[in-house]
């Protein structure tokens, strides 16, 4: 029998600072609430980014975030001031002791709201160790590449088609060599005839991925899978409910769809899981969502260990810093209009940016997350 893997750095430790080692002293939280010029919906108008800084006893800073687009935002807030700091406080400023953290958490759940807020907390100290070393994040983890492919993608299931048609045209004029867009709408005819209008626009040399966030029962799934299979899919995103692990595993036994999964997935544990049943052929983790960076690396190692492909999901300011750290070729995704540069909550640019179809990432000290108003 295989032996179980365990996670990266996952050996207890007591997280306590050595003599002289500086300390974590406070944790700050702020709450904005930022409008979408772009709605993701009726009812999805605004998301929620929690932007914490980390004090060190030394004086240093690190910044970093939380984010979630609709449900959750308030409790993570408590978490983060009450919880996270509480625990935080008086450890080393530095990215040891997330299993420990994550571990303390775990009594309000393993993940969800509980490694939504740990990323705001991990991310700002990634941040501050990364400025001490005078250096970017990408730089301190290992950048490899220097720059990785993007695809557009957008939330559009809503959206006419000729808006939709008119959306994948920017996507190909900002160079883009693969595109995304959202199925699952009632009536399946509805969806196939808006993704032959978007394949024939893309024509047979851009990749396109459909995504159905998790609408689709399994019977509905194989229905649907079998009948846009003539559109050369890169992959099928969420096809059934994120936590059907059986359902995804009997879905890649009836259709030879590639099945992408992880956007909903917030634990180490769970993608071991997936990747073990043989649940998906492509992982998505959410930078946020499950952590931050700390275990974002202990995903895509575990992915990588499996020969299966790591597509890191939204966030391309902070996911596509960490895909250049990766030795194999990668999508960054970059949503349209949903950067937080251009939901105007950025003092200044972080450094890296999609353009021609390919994410490049500067040296700013960091993860170059500045929030305020553009200057």
């Amino acid at each position: 029998m295989n032996a179980v893997p365990v996670p990266r750095d996952a050996a207890p430790t007591d997280g306590l600072a050595g003599p002289g080692t500086p300390v974590v002293t406070d944790l700050d939280v702020e709450h904005l609430t930022v409008p979408l010029s772009r709605p993701w919906g009726p009812d999805v108008t605004r998301v929620h980014v929690l932007t914490t800084r980390v004090h060190a006893s030394d004086g240093s800073t690190g910044t970093g975030f939380s984010w979630t687009p609709t449900i959750g935002a308030g409790a993570v807030l408590a978490l983060l001031r009450e919880d996270v700091r509480e625990f935080a406080i008086g450890r080393p400023a530095a990215t040891t002791w997330w299993t420990q953290a994550w571990e303390h958490l775990h009594e309000a759940g393993g993940g969800g709201v509980t490694t939504i807020a740990l990323a705001g907390l991990d991310l700002a100290l990634w941040d501050l160790r990364a400025r001490a070393a005078g250096t970017s994040v990408t730089d301190l983890v290992g950048r490899r590449r220097d720059s990785q492919p993007t695809y557009g993608s957008g939330v559009n299931l809503h959206y006419p088609d000729a808006e939709l048609l008119d959306q994948v045209r920017r996507w190909i004029g900002a160079g883009h060599t693969g595109v995304k867009i959202k199925v699952g709408r009632p009536d399946l005819r509805e969806d196939l005839r808006r993704v032959a209008a978007v394949r024939e626009l893309l024509g047979p040399d851009r990749a396109l991925m459909v995504d159905a966030n998790q609408r689709w029962d399994l019977d509905r799934a194989t229905t649907a899978l079998g009948a846009l299979a003539e559109f050369d899919l890169t992959w099928v995103e969420e096809p059934l409910r994120a936590d059907d692990t059986l359902g995804l595993v009997e879905l890649r036994r009836r259709t030879a769809a590639r099945i992408a999964v992880g956007e909903n997935v917030h634990t180490w544990y769970r993608f071991r899981d997936l990747v073990a049943a043989g649940a998906a052929d492509v992982l998505q983790p959410n930078v946020v969502r499950v952590g931050g960076i700390t275990p974002f690396l202990r995903i895509a190692d575990l992915v990588r260990s499996a020969g299966l492909e790591l597509a890191p999901h939204l966030l391309p300011e902070l996911s596509g810093q960490l895909a250049l750290t990766l030795p194999e070729r990668t999508w960054v995704e970059d949503v349209e209009d949903a950067g937080f540069a251009e939901l105007g909550i950025l003092a200044a640019p972080t450094g890296g940016r999609c353009a021609d179809g390919e994410f490049r990432g500067g040296t700013r000290a960091g993860l170059g997350f500045e929030f305020g108003v553009a200057r």
